[in-house]
């Protein structure tokens, strides 16, 4: 007979495996296909001081092996590889979900737990994802401690990139915030405040051509894209807050999303974690555009798995 699962969890960053840990222990046959970035976004980061339980912080890569390694502990079975399409029940005429792997492989399940997350986007210039971790960054809020008293830039006109300046801005010496049209696309409030923030400095009509350093970053080359002026900024730290691209393109038109393509959850107050398609959940950044923090991803994951356990008892 064909091997079923009881749940399928797509993603093995602090959601992923967090959940599959949940779902493991409540006696559920548990399978995480782990992804092309086995451990998530976490494992390009250098050091995590924000998750609790270690004094001095973890290097983000050995938290989340460790992660790995106790989710497989459990009994957790983990598959490298990625999901390619998912059929649902309608599709399938039954109760069950049959979740498509690139490499050719179906799994039978009969729950679905979408952790798959979202990337910072870049600005794909040289050197910068070489020097992630070395002075460039993607999160302000994970990495802003490093560079406290120093000079950092933002890019970005957002929401985010005004909230990543005016944190910045507590902790750094001085914050530039580069943005490449001459207003702030983020909401009136964020915009003010850092309009009026002393500390920051907006430079205008402007755009990142360079990255300069090797080992570590130690300046950027900015250009006026209306004079077409061109200099050198002397900085510790780049912050890129241009947008984060969630990894859902396999599930466009099966379950609801935001334009951006972050899944919509908790139309059902039973199961709030639960996505427009009965029997498949979501959890961790692919799902949340506001909060961006691991240890947000890992509790989001651990509902998801509660609800995907209640439901399932629910059909059984």
């Amino acid at each position: 007979m064909e091997e079923i699962y009881d749940t399928v969890i797509i993603g093995s960053g602090p959601a992923g495996l967090t959940a599959a840990i949940y779902n493991v222990r409540a006696a559920l046959k548990t399978v995480v296909v782990a992804g092309n970035i086995p451990g998530g976004q976490l494992t390009i980061t250098t050091m995590v001081e924000n998750w609790p339980g270690f004094p001095t912080g973890i290097g983000g890569l050995k938290l989340m092996m460790d992660m790995r390694e106790q989710a497989k502990n459990l009994g957790v079975e983990i598959k490298n590889d990625l999901v390619k399409k998912i059929l649902n029940s309608k599709d399938l005429n039954s109760k069950l979900f049959e979740v498509e792997l690139n490499g050719g492989e179906k799994l039978i399940t009969r729950a679905v737990i979408v952790a798959v997350g979202a990337g910072a986007r870049w600005l794909e210039l040289p050197k910068e994802k070489e020097l992630i971790g070395k002075g460039v960054s993607g999160c302000a809020t994970c990495d802003g401690n490093f560079f406290r008293n120093k000079i950092v830039a933002v890019v970005g006109g957002g929401n985010a990139a005004c909230e990543d300046a005016g944190f910045l801005a507590k902790i750094c010496q001085k914050v530039y915030l580069i943005h490449r049209r001459e207003t702030l696309r983020a909401i009136a409030v964020e915009a003010e405040r850092v309009l009026k923030n002393p500390k920051i400095e907006m430079i205008w009509n402007t755009e990142v051509k360079e990255i300069v350093g090797d080992q570590k970053l130690s300046g950027i080359k900015i250009k006026n894209n209306k004079t077409g002026e061109e200099k050198t900024l002397l900085i510790d730290g780049l912050f890129v807050a241009i947008g984060r691209i969630p990894a859902t393109d396999f599930l466009k038109g099966m379950v609801e999303m935001k334009e951006m393509g972050y899944i919509i959850t908790g139309k059902n107050p039973d199961y709030i974690t639960q996505t427009s398609v009965p029997g498949i959940f979501a959890a961790g950044d692919c799902m949340d555009d506001n909060y961006r923090q691991a240890v947000v991803a890992a509790g989001s994951g651990a509902k998801a798995a509660i609800d995907a356990d209640r439901w399932l008892k629910t059909r059984n």
